[in-house]
């Protein structure tokens, strides 16, 4: 495995170190105070320099992200709230919601409050609120290579109703700087279920920057119909980089639609940071995620550069954030039969060169 800018075989490795947690692994913790009390982070160190926590209570999301130490995602003053404090009414979601690298939107709401069918929707849906069940966390040798894996199941139920079950494995390498999610999502119910969902990942300071810039797979760049633009502004200036903190900046939100893809149907969106600030100095950093397009052909990019709140979303998702009455009226809503799976797959990479 290369890993401090060496290959090593697994017993070479081994007989410098007295646990794999010396170098890297993973560490389960747990809150003792204040809204994130009881919540657990599971810490996860690839050893090569990116670290990140996943929350079982928020739907197996990701928390903290840092790579070498230095923050790449953008945290919500919230924290990491306890789920009992969650509130499915209309905007309230925005009082809990974690931040952090990613929330999951979903399973059967993505977007703006809405009522469907005599259904009254919150925004995003409940599952970033929802505890996890068969949680595992570990590391596993294959051949000189050590896989990081931590895995949950989440599921949304409400009786006469539905019955989603969303089962996640999050995966890295030690000695890497990546990590991938593998979600299936299965209809346990005997009717025909809505399903709505959005990889809502959130990057901030020091990764933005006012020389930061941003690449895009989509031929086509839309902003949301819901959201006015002033008079005198291009609704799409600004999309492909980033700026000061404004106090006064409103939320930006674009579609990009017809998505570029790789030979294996994978898009990807790319952000670049010519000076992180490494402790040894600034050097740049490459930032990609990338997604299966064929299982999530909608992206939505949030903007939103003010000031507390200063931070961009990157959101592939099988759906768009209008709401599920709006995705119902104009014919995108996915439906999942009963006993049907869908397998959703996205990879995050840091990429540096110092």
């Amino acid at each position: 495995m290369p890993i401090y800018g060496k290959t090593w075989q697994r017993r070479d490795l081994e007989a410098r170190i007295g646990r794999l947690d010396q170098i890297g692994g993973v560490q389960r913790l747990r809150g003792v105070e204040g809204p994130e009390r009881d919540v657990e982070q599971i810490l996860v160190r690839t050893g090569g320099g990116l670290t990140y926590t996943v929350t079982p209570e928020k739907g197996m999301d990701i928390a903290l992200a840092e790579f070498a130490g230095v923050s790449l995602a953008w945290q919500a003053p919230n924290g990491a709230v306890h789920p009992a404090y969650y509130d499915d009414r209309g905007l309230a979601w925005l009082r809990t919601a974690t931040g952090g690298l990613l929330m999951t939107c979903g399973l059967t709401q993505v977007g703006s409050p809405t009522t469907d069918e005599g259904e009254e929707l919150g925004l995003h849906g409940r599952i970033h609120h929802t505890p996890a069940r068969s949680v595992c966390a570990g590391t596993e040798w294959r051949g000189n290579d050590c896989f990081i894996r931590v895995g949950g199941v989440v599921e949304e139920t409400i009786i006469y109703g539905t019955h989603l079950r969303l089962q996640r494995e999050i995966t890295s390498v030690l000695g890497g700087n990546w990590l991938a999610i593998t979600d299936t999502v299965e209809n346990l119910g005997f009717a025909p279920s809505p399903f709505m969902i959005l990889y809502h990942f959130n990057f901030g300071f020091p990764l933005l920057d006012e020389g930061t810039r941003l690449s895009f797979p989509s031929r086509t760049l839309v902003p949301n119909p819901d959201i006015p633009t002033p008079a005198g502004i291009d609704p799409l200036a600004g999309y492909n980089h980033w700026q000061a903190p404004n106090p006064a900046h409103a939320a930006q939100v674009y579609f990009h639609r017809d998505l570029a893809t790789d030979a294996e149907g994978w898009a990807a969106a790319v952000i670049h940071q010519p000076a992180f600030p490494f402790p040894n100095g600034p050097a740049p950093v490459d930032v990609r995620l990338e997604w299966d397009a064929a299982a999530l052909p909608h992206l939505t990019q949030w903007r939103m550069p003010g000031a507390g709140t200063h931070v961009l979303g990157i959101e592939p998702g099988n759906c768009h954030v209008r709401g599920r009455a709006a995705a119902r009226a104009d014919g995108t809503l996915v439906m999942l039969e009963p006993g049907e799976t869908k397998t959703l797959r996205l990879r995050l990479t840091v990429s540096a060169s110092t």
